[in-house]
């Protein structure tokens, strides 16, 4: 009998409000344990719930992610599988931060949903089953963190929310889904690249909260002042640039000035920023990792150090 830990957190997936529609609800309004007792049961697997929290995703703080990690690396030697239910809003997120900091080859899966527990078309009973299901598959060990959505699952490393409303809204874009999943029959077709998990540098055991780090979002006419204040409000910035990850002239020479680590993603949804494409050799390149993510990585980097080719090094690798 395979042992599946559900961590949650609240999101839409634990909304309510006025029955039958779709807004205006009150996320986190459900406990896990309210949720789980309408499923039907798991034939081979025993199901325990811990409460983390109960609130919007946007609300989740970084204290939030390091008490998930450290709960799971804690539990990881007696429990088969984790499963973190979660809101949409910041998903993404979430699951890379577990995905560069558990440390357990086991199978941790998150999901949530598009619609309240209220609605009549409810998404997050099927995708909390599935999440289940797959938690407690030896088909997801070592893929790292991973994200079960309508019936498809993405690795957090490429993991993204493209709609505002849509049940498929969590996708992977021109990276695609790892596999799917149709009742108990879970089919894999890829793996992740980069290191995760157990191969991470990244130990957050001892930490009470991460580096602060500022996100620049680069729009015309956008003023670059906001470069000088995120520099003193912060140890290091992610601009999310126009196309490869361009800016202005004004942005070039305000970075140009900075001695803290500046990471170059884009606002667009496809594509890399790559080394070179920079407008500034200093900076460095987020890759495909969206500037949310790129954040991510930045604030864990900056844990373990201040050096800029090092910092690059983690961005190559991760």
């Amino acid at each position: 009998m395979k042992r599946i830990i559900i961590l949650a957190t609240g999101g839409t997936i634990a909304g309510i409000g006025e029955p039958g529609k779709t807004t205006g609800y009150v996320p986190g309004s459900l406990d896990a344990s309210e949720i789980v007792g309408g499923l039907p049961g798991l034939k081979d697997a025993s199901v325990e719930t811990i409460q983390i929290c109960n609130i919007n995703s946007d609300d989740i703080t970084a204290p939030i992610w390091i008490r998930m990690a450290r709960v799971i690396n804690e539990m990881a030697a007696d429990a088969d599988g984790f499963v973190v239910m979660h809101g949409t809003d910041t998903m993404e997120e979430t699951a890379y931060f577990l995905h560069l900091t558990v440390k357990t080859d086991k199978p941790v899966v998150l999901t949530g949903a598009m619609k309240p527990a209220s609605s009549i078309s409810a998404d997050g009973p099927g995708n909390l089953y599935q999440a289940l299901r797959a938690a407690a598959s030896d088909c997801l060990k070592g893929l790292g963190v991973t994200v079960v959505f309508s019936g498809r699952i993405y690795s957090a490393r490429y993991v993204t929310k493209k709609s505002t409303y849509d049940n498929g809204a969590i996708d992977a874009g021109e990276m695609g889904a790892l596999g799917i999943i149709r009742d108990e029959e879970i089919l894999i077709y890829n793996r992740p690249a980069g290191r995760h998990t157990i191969e991470t540098d990244f130990d957050v055991s001892g930490a009470g909260d991460l580096p602060k780090v500022f996100i620049s979002y680069f729009y015309a006419e956008s003023d670059a002042g906001i470069l000088a204040y995120a520099a003193a409000k912060s140890e290091g910035i992610v601009i999310a640039g126009a196309g490869a990850g361009e800016y202005s002239m004004a942005f070039k020479q305000v970075i140009e000035r900075l001695d803290i680590p500046v990471v170059i993603s884009s606002r667009i949804n496809f594509g890399p920023v790559t080394k070179g494409s920079l407008l500034l050799p200093d900076t460095i390149a987020a890759g495909n990792l969206t500037p949310q993510k790129a954040a991510v990585l930045l604030r864990l980097a900056l844990m373990t150090t201040k050096d800029k080719a090092k910092i690059r090094e983690y961005f190559e690798e991760y």
